[in-house]
């Protein structure tokens, strides 16, 4: 390890100094009588021990590294290799955020191409209910042709002027509530979330909010539930089909409330009125 410059320059310091303190103590005692010569030596070994420690200090402080000053240089000094940042593999190449290219065909033609895989420049200043043309173009990766069989990216699409919300029941699907009750009077309504089949094109948000009547099924069936009030209503089997507990219960223990509650739950039960206690539609 290489010997610092400052370190050689305060090594050659401090022996000046020691080589002055001898001469001046040689010369003041071939001067000065003996007793001064040793007060004299006292103080001056005091004062050359402070010296060297101040010069310690110095040397110290001046070898240490400062902020904004390179370390020294060490032969036993690795040097330190930083890894090149590999970028992640949506920064580095593009992918296909859509998702939309596993469901495109290829090769199809283009009016037959799901809405997911085409734009359209839709304008809303068409007549309701009657067909009309919109400007399309397949998007980035799909290749479709016309009715000629050339293949081209821009064309024309023609649709029925609608709204998305305005089309049938059978054209889009919605999200389905088991926390309503379908057997209500009057009917309720869910908040439901919808979504336009691929193949179906339309105006407007494909995904949309619209209320619908509570429709659900728990599986009951009217026919299995008529039948059993007409045979066994007397006994509250009709109740306890349809999870009504505490009535079938009463039916039970009053004989059907003496034939007047069985006939009158046939009434019911055959209406429609009375349906499964989870509050679902028959099937």
């Amino acid at each position: 390890m290489h010997a610092s410059p400052l370190n050689g320059r305060v090594t050659r310091l401090r022996k000046g100094l020691k080589l002055i303190y001898v001469s001046t103590m040689a010369t003041v005692s071939q001067i000065w009588p003996f007793e001064r010569r040793r007060c004299l030596k006292a103080h001056g070994i005091i004062t050359l021990l402070f010296l060297d420690l101040c010069l310690q200090c110095v040397n110290g402080y001046l070898s240490s590294p400062h902020v904004g000053q390179e370390p020294p240089f060490s032969r036993d000094a690795q040097p330190v290799i930083t890894s090149p940042v590999v970028p992640s593999p949506s920064s580095a190449s593009p992918t296909d955020s859509d998702g939309y290219a596993a469901k495109c065909p290829s090769g199809g033609q283009c009016n037959r191409l799901p809405a997911d895989c085409i734009n359209c420049s839709y304008h809303h200043n068409c007549s309701y209910g009657k067909l009309a043309s919109f400007s399309c173009k397949a998007k980035r990766g799909v290749h479709c042709t016309v009715e000629s069989g050339k293949q081209q990216t821009n064309f024309s699409l023609a649709i029925t002027c609608q709204f998305c919300w305005q089309l049938d029941l059978s054209q889009y699907r919605c999200s389905n509530s088991t926390s309503c009750m379908t057997v209500a009077c009057p009917r309720k309504r869910y908040n439901a979330t919808c979504q336009v089949l691929d193949h179906v094109h339309c105006l407007g948000k494909r995904v949309f909010q619209k209320r619908l009547y509570c429709n659900w099924t728990g599986g009951y069936k009217w026919s299995t539930a008529l039948a059993l009030s007409i045979t066994l209503g007397g006994f509250g089997a009709d109740r306890f089909y349809l999870g009504q507990w505490r009535e079938g219960l009463g039916k039970l223990f009053s004989f059907g409330g003496l034939g007047i509650w069985t006939l009158i739950d046939v009434l019911l039960i055959g209406a429609g009125y009375v349906g499964p206690a989870d509050g679902s539609l028959y099937i």
